[in-house]
């Protein structure tokens, strides 16, 4: 589907509209539904589109269908064509799109309900849709969101990203374990207990102690939950930003500030390229509604 003789010709709305549907909902039978279409005539036009273009745009092989890196950087574009077309022809017309913000495990922490309020109440026409997803850079990559609120050093080939405010770090320890008697802990308190990594979405690795004082043994886990059940479970110990103990309460579980960990930094997340049309704004209510608590 790679031939160089292809060249977009003939490419109609209709295709766009359907791939974008079926970007947005990663299933056809949903996106089918959203359009008023059967599934056939979207999983055809959806083809058409990808044979005009000769690309693959969309991963058929799981169950939960993806973009493609091709296809991800196409939903851009086609989401601005389309809608400077409904602008075109009927100016003022609510966008029906809706920006989608990714995260990994805790949003914005103590920011994120004043953040979906405030939206709301200014950006009715625009709905902001808050999606959990467990990967490194909460599906951005993958063409799930339009940016990402994403913690510690991104280095993902073609994203760009933006410092929106730094965190304390937190460990999180077994709420009957003796750590949890101690008002406060320090790197060294954790090195004679086993460290659980989330090494999918996680931000914590070894690094974070000396070289030569880093815990001895390690347990990985593949997302939030996981992480949480095993430290209840006193297999271990983890360290997280402060907004974990917030967002994520858990009866087994205590958080303890770290004093001696340096700060997490918060950075939001979007590929290099066309963004959504009303990423500004959502960059500028962030840093705003982060003023206020600091005033």
């Amino acid at each position: 589907m790679n031939s160089p003789h292809h060249s977009g010709r003939g490419v109609e709305l209709r295709h766009l509209r359907a791939f974008l549907a079926v970007a947005d909902e990663g299933n056809v039978t949903r996106a089918a539904a959203r359009l008023g279409l059967s599934q056939p005539v979207v999983s055809r036009t959806l083809a058409a589109l990808e044979d005009r273009l000769g690309v693959r745009l969309v991963d058929r092989s799981t169950h939960h269908l993806e973009l493609t890196p091709e296809g991800a950087v196409f939903r851009d574009k086609a989401a601005l064509a389309v809608a400077a077309f409904d602008e075109a022809v009927e100016p003022g017309r609510p966008s029906p799109r809706p920006l989608r913000l990714g995260h990994a495990w805790s949003a914005l922490g103590p920011y994120t309900t004043p953040l979906l309020r405030t939206w709301q109440r200014r950006c009715p026409q625009t709905p902001l849709e808050l999606r959990r997803v467990d990967d490194r850079t909460a599906g951005l990559t993958r063409g799930e969101v339009d940016a990402a609120v994403l913690r510690g050093p991104v280095e993902t080939p073609g994203v760009v990203t933006e410092v929106l405010y730094a965190e304390g770090r937190v460990a999180a320890v077994a709420a009957d374990g003796p750590l949890a008697a101690h008002a406060s802990l320090r790197l060294a308190d954790l090195t004679g207990e086993a460290v659980v990594l989330n090494t999918v979405s996680g931000t914590t690795t070894l690094d974070l102690w000396p070289p030569d004082a880093r815990p001895a043994a390690t347990l990985t886990v593949a997302n939030t939950d996981d992480w949480l059940t095993a430290i209840a479970a006193g297999r271990g110990v983890g360290v997280s930003g402060s907004s974990t103990a917030g967002t994520h309460p858990h009866a087994g579980v205590v958080y303890r500030p770290l004093e001696d960990a340096p700060p997490l930094p918060v950075l939001l997340a979007r590929r290099d390229g066309p963004a959504h049309p009303a990423l500004p704004e959502l960059l500028g209510l962030i840093r705003e509604i982060v003023t206020w608590d600091g005033e």
